[in-house]
């Protein structure tokens, strides 16, 4: 007699998803700090690069972003930062925040 447990169906697969990427943007830009802030509606992330010796912060890229598309970013941190640390050890970091 047949076995009649039968497998649920797989989950649809998610698309590919294709990136474009320009050469200017390719080249990336540094930044050491950044400042966030949020509404009700939106997270808006800008990345600043800091010259030692200076008191003045230029920003150098402004992101915006959906609060549930900031968790997802935050989760994917989160998840790369602790492979990175189980790869290269832990990054010691000074915990001074600015709120």
């Amino acid at each position: 007699m047949a076995d009649d447990k039968t497998k649920p169906p797989a989950p649809p697969a998610s698309p590919q998803i294709q990136i474009q990427l320009d050469e200017a943007i390719a080249q990336g830009v540094y930044a050491n700090l950044v400042l966030i802030n949020h509404t009700e509606n939106e997270f808006v992330f800008d990345f600043a690069f800091l010259a030692p010796g200076t008191p003045a912060a230029k920003v150098r890229a402004r992101i915006l972003s959906a609060p549930r598309h900031t968790k997802r970013l935050l989760r994917a941190l989160q998840h790369n930062l602790a492979r990175y640390e189980e790869r290269f050890g832990e990054i010691e970091i000074e915990e001074t925040l600015v709120h």
